[in-house]
């Protein structure tokens, strides 16, 4: 059966401003069922008002006075809310947590995905694994090539170029064989749509050698391959699959696709089992599967490294001094490694291997970036989870390191689990062809519908947000973020999708946005989500007041339209207007561009 999310209780904005810090009950008025929300100044947690000892009702636990408890009234258990464990008796359940999805009008929703742990659907005993049937090898970031049995089975390619525009560069050199892997690969599975796992640049060689090897994505709202057409990357044997289902490749293999909690339009994680043993790899889910996974695979892997945000390295104004950033950095870096170290000691794993961490900001340009942006080491977290779950084997990769899973199930201890790249090879990048790839994106700066200022309209009222009180002001600018005399400065009133030469009178918010002109022009010009610009560093922001607009953001990072504007209509609009009486001739495709 398909997995499938399900709205428990919404709640509208004023009865989410009307909770109190703590515990909160609340009645879905519909089936009078009944929920426990607790919340404190980091967020909301919830769960459903049932005991999993015996089905009874919490009540509040009046000799708790921190009002994190709930007592059972049927044998008095009792649920610490904040952390969602029993202390009473302790080390017994773990209450199932509810996704709280906060809405963009203010409201929010609890929501449960059904069936919860799907991969327990036609359980299968495990077998023993001879040496070298099953090799897991790491390529590069969260590229890993599975060998299993006869069939190898591809993760999230990205062997060459860049990510998100120009501002993600390969940090391992990958083995001189990836991309002779990867098209010997039986099949492949995209994690989501982010140009770290979604790489153009590699996915063209494939497609010009093997461009029907079988794809695997997940059923996801913004549908992962949605730029394929545009990208004129030929790949004819992609498959989109449901929501926790077991897909099976043969009779020993076989591999389940799951939603993540907080990205569920977006992000993916999977499992894959062979002959029994389970690999579990989270990608970058935030709350994977909702926070319920396999207890005890066989190997668990999983981002670490944090840093996959503008926030706050490419931030300005008020708070944001450099000391600001560095302290915070350093706290959310600690936060982070943290609750990775307790998420994999709570899932009890064999074997675990932090991965999809491995980038860096290697254009000169990023350097401020790069030096500010200090990210989480998979050193420091294996050393973690080592002091706190020691009987858990942790992987550290190298490009081209082996692990045989069999010799490591045998024997955690056997140094010859695990087969390091020959000494001498090349582990870190030094040169990365900035110049083909960056001349790509400036190749935007002189198409021809940049020299109709109307084109701002044009796109925005494409792009399709308003109603929003929202202004922001967009300049164009070098490298440096300084601006161009021959740029853009405009501004964006989202409210009635308006462009003023000043700011309104009324009250509003505001956002300042320096974008490099290359980038920004690109991603007008194709249509491309924004976050090439935000998570790619492309851009400079101060804003007023200093808050985060979801409703924006979430728009131009996950749902602007599929098809790109349609610029040969607009620059027959534009012509038109400046020749009414000529007769015009149709535009080629992309005549409006010149490519250098």
């Amino acid at each position: 059966m398909e997995q499938e999310t399900m709205v428990l209780l919404s709640l509208d904005a004023e009865a989410v401003g009307s909770l109190k810090d703590g515990v909160n009950f609340q009645k879905n008025p519909e089936d009078r069922k009944c929920y426990i929300i607790y919340k404190t100044s980091n967020g909301l947690k919830a769960c459903k008002n049932q005991c999993k000892h015996q089905g009874g009702l919490f009540i509040k636990d009046i000799e708790d006075l921190d009002g994190r408890t709930v007592k059972c009234t049927k044998h008095n258990w009792k649920l610490n809310v904040s952390t969602m464990k029993y202390v009473n008796p302790p080390d017994s359940f773990l209450q199932d947590e509810l996704e709280v999805e906060i809405l963009d009008d203010g409201g929010l929703q609890l929501i449960e995905l059904s069936p919860i742990d799907p991969w327990l659907d036609d359980p299968r005993e495990p077998l023993e694994l001879q040496e070298g049937e099953v090799k897991v090898t790491y390529l590069t970031h969260a590229c890993m090539e599975l060998q299993l049995g006869p069939r190898r089975f591809m993760f999230d390619p990205w062997l060459t170029g860049p990510a998100f525009a120009r501002g993600w560069w390969l940090l391992h050199e990958p083995p001189a064989d990836s991309l002779d892997r990867l098209c010997a690969a039986d099949l492949i599975y995209i994690s989501h749509m982010h140009s770290d796992h979604l790489s153009y640049p590699t996915l063209k060689v494939l497609s010009e050698r093997r461009p029907d090897v079988p794809i695997y994505v997940g059923d996801t709202s913004r549908a992962v391959f949605w730029y394929l057409e545009q990208s004129q990357v030929k790949l004819t044997n992609i498959n989109v699959v449901p929501f926790g289902v077991w897909q099976n490749i043969d009779e020993d293999l076989r591999f389940m696709i799951l939603m993540d909690g907080v990205h569920p339009e977006m992000d993916t994680c999977i499992i894959v089992e062979y002959k029994g043993h389970m690999i579990l790899n989270t990608v970058d889910c935030t709350r994977p599967n909702g926070g319920r996974l396999p207890q005890n695979v066989d190997l668990m892997m999983s981002d670490f490294a944090g840093g996959a945000s503008g926030f706050p390295m490419t931030f300005s104004g008020g708070k944001y001094s450099d000391s600001w950033k560095e302290d915070f950095i350093k706290n959310e870096r600690k936060k982070l490694l943290n609750y990775k170290a307790l998420l994999v000691k709570s899932q009890q794993p064999t074997i675990y291997c932090p991965f999809a961490g491995y980038f860096t900001e290697a254009h000169p340009s990023d350097r401020y970036i790069r030096d500010t942006n200090v990210k989480n080491s998979a050193e420091d977290l294996n050393a973690l989870i080592n002091k706190l779950a020691p009987n858990i084997k942790t992987w550290t990769p190298k490009p081209g390191s082996v692990l045989d899973l069999g010799v490591a199930l045998r024997d955690p201890t056997n140094s010859e689990a695990i087969t390091n790249p020959p000494a001498g090879a090349k582990i870190y990048k030094d040169s990365w062809d900035f110049d083909l790839y960056v001349d790509e994106l400036n190749s935007a700066i002189s198409c021809e519908i940049f020299k109709h200022q109307s084109w701002i309209q044009f796109y925005y009222t494409w792009a399709g947000f308003q109603n929003y009180n929202l202004v922001v002001r967009v300049i164009e600018t070098d490298d440096e973020f300084e601006t161009l005399t021959d740029g853009y400065d405009y501004l964006v009133d989202f409210l009635d999708l308006s462009f003023p030469t000043k700011r309104p009178d009324r009250e509003h918010s505001y956002i300042e946005v320096k974008n490099r002109i290359g980038v920004m022009r690109y991603v007008v010009l194709h249509g491309r989500l924004w976050d090439d610009l935000y998570i790619g560093f492309q851009n400079r922001i101060s804003r007023d007041p200093d808050i985060y607009h979801h409703k924006f953001w979430n728009h131009f990072q996950t749902e602007l339209p599929v098809d790109r504007p349609d610029w040969d209509q607009f620059l027959q609009q534009e012509t038109s207007i400046q020749e009414p009486d000529t007769p015009q001739e149709e535009p080629n495709q992309w005549s409006y561009c010149v490519v250098l």
